[in-house]
């Protein structure tokens, strides 16, 4: 079933309790800290489901032959992949690449492991049943998923099972012929007022002895005795559309997720006291690689986004064609071509896991590293192209309205290319993209989202093929030795 805008919305008035400045929210859609967020998630929604868009965007549920999005799609061919991959790229452009936790980012997470049964099935038949019929739940019913899968940051030199409170890190406390129970903290909670579950489970590697951290289970947001404790929203403190474009469109939020004694049923159990699995169920089977896949997918929209900008500013300054500014456009063209050639490449040179087409994870995780490095050098040459342009800016739109502030906004902001208000709109959305609190956060979100420099790095030291590169140079010096000397005349 492909629902539209307005019913996931009404999805979303579940009763969950969401915590923010000191209160409980009575119904976060309408509240001015999530409303407009809930808004921009429900058009992803309506545009899927317009008639015109149903080919690109959805395809025919196997199991209900009815339509359904094709987040869920799992492809065994380039051209599946590749066809799965422009109905997430026209997602990812309807926001700019702003959205961080779409839709898309924890299906794909579930469509890998759904690929990955096999493993599931040599550790628990009753564990891979669980994935497979939540795979099907999830995806005939068009549910948004989001996920919290690291730690509390506490006493970081210590793992889990090490702290001063042996729940501080959510783990199972309790189980019976039920379930599973649930107590303590998981994070990063990112657009959880927008989704409708929440996949609990640990990226980090566990060890032997740390089994009640071993978990993976889907839980509604509205779970008895879940807590969402959410940051500050940015778009609450949003003046207008016009002074503050994404913040007030795009804020997903973040949040910490305490499990106070929640129940989860066997059936919505993935992984259960299996450390070895915990970590196998993403980097053995297609998981992470369809993870990070539509990450790249996503930062692919938002780094061409970031490109136009660059460029409507140098012409908006007059200096579209000084040769250093030239020069550095070109450098920002160059690296956006590079991570679009960089996800075509990882669809053309992909393999097959079992029937299942998945991304090239070598040339998957040298995007990972080449973006972690490209997005605050593209968020720099931003700041540098607009120089004071972006600080220098009326308060707000109110100053429009007041004639004589209004005709000093025309003597001083001036533009070859455009009128004082069309600069004054540019330079405000570029504020909002790198200088804001929405900007600083989306920085610090792309730097860590897919793991710290050294994790992401990891992945692509153990994902390539060194025996193809060293063995280039081993066969080159196989062919040469050191000259034999000539024996010295005695005289």
């Amino acid at each position: 079933m492909v629902k539209d805008g307005s019913k996931h919305i009404q999805s979303l008035r579940d009763g969950r309790q969401i915590f923010i400045d000191g209160r409980l929210v009575a119904d976060h859609t309408e509240h001015p800290a999530f409303r407009n967020a809930v808004a921009s998630a429900a058009s992803l929604f309506d545009y899927q489901a317009q008639p015109q868009n149903l080919e690109k965007m959805t395809f025919a549920s196997p199991t209900s032959g009815e339509r359904v999005s094709r987040m869920w799609q799992l492809p065994t061919s380039l051209a599946e992949l590749v066809e799965r991959r422009r109905a997430l790229e026209s997602w990812a452009e309807l926001t700019c690449g702003m959205l961080g936790r779409s839709p898309d980012h924890v299906a794909s997470c579930i469509s890998g492991m759904y690929m990955g049964l096999d493993l599931f099935e040599r550790h628990s038949a009753q564990r891979a049943s669980a994935v497979r019929e939540y795979f099907e739940y999830a995806r005939d019913r068009d549910l948004y998923l989001t996920y919290v899968i690291i730690s509390p940051q506490a006493d970081r030199g210590k793992d889990a099972s090490q702290q001063s409170d042996e729940y501080l890190v959510a783990g199972v406390c309790d189980e019976d012929r039920e379930g599973i129970t649930i107590r303590g903290a998981k994070m990063l909670g990112t657009s959880c007022p927008l989704a409708n579950e929440v996949f609990v489970g640990a990226i980090q590697p566990l060890k032997p002895g740390e089994e009640k951290y071993s978990f993976t289970a889907m839980v509604p947001l509205n779970a008895k005795g879940l807590k969402i404790l959410s940051r500050k929203s940015f778009e609450e403190h949003a003046v207008s559309q016009f002074d503050s474009p994404l913040t007030s469109a795009f804020d997903e939020n973040d949040a910490v997720l305490y499990f106070d004694e929640v129940k989860v049923p066997w059936e919505r159990v993935f992984v259960h006291d299996d450390v070895q699995l915990a970590q196998a169920q993403w980097h053995g089977i297609p998981t992470h690689a369809y993870q990070n896949y539509q990450c790249q997918i996503r930062l692919m929209v938002k780094l061409r986004f970031l490109l136009g900008l660059a460029k409507k500013i140098a012409d908006t300054n007059g200096i579209g064609n000084f040769p250093q500014v030239r020069e550095t456009l070109g450098q920002l063209a160059a690296e956006t071509a590079m991570v679009e050639g960089m996800v075509v490449g990882m669809e053309a040179s992909g393999y097959h896991y079992g029937k299942y087409f998945v991304p090239n994870t070598a040339l998957l995780y040298s995007a990972m590293v080449l973006t972690q490095q490209l997005y605050p050098r593209f968020v720099t040459t931003l700041r540098e192209l607009s120089g004071g342009g972006m600080i220098m800016l009326p308060s707000s739109i109110d100053d429009f309205t007041n004639p004589e502030i209004a005709r000093y906004i025309g003597l001083t902001q001036r533009s070859p290319a455009t009128d004082s208000v069309g600069r004054v709109k540019l330079f405000k959305l570029a504020w909002d993209a790198v200088g804001s609190e929405f900007g600083s956060r989306h920085l610090q979100y792309e730097m860590f989202y897919a793991g710290a420099n050294m994790v992401t790095r990891g992945h692509a030291f153990r994902t390539c093929d060194w025996a193809r590169a060293v063995g280039l140079v081993d066969n080159l010096m196989s062919r040469y030795e050191l000259p034999q000397a000539e024996p010295q005349k005695i005289t």
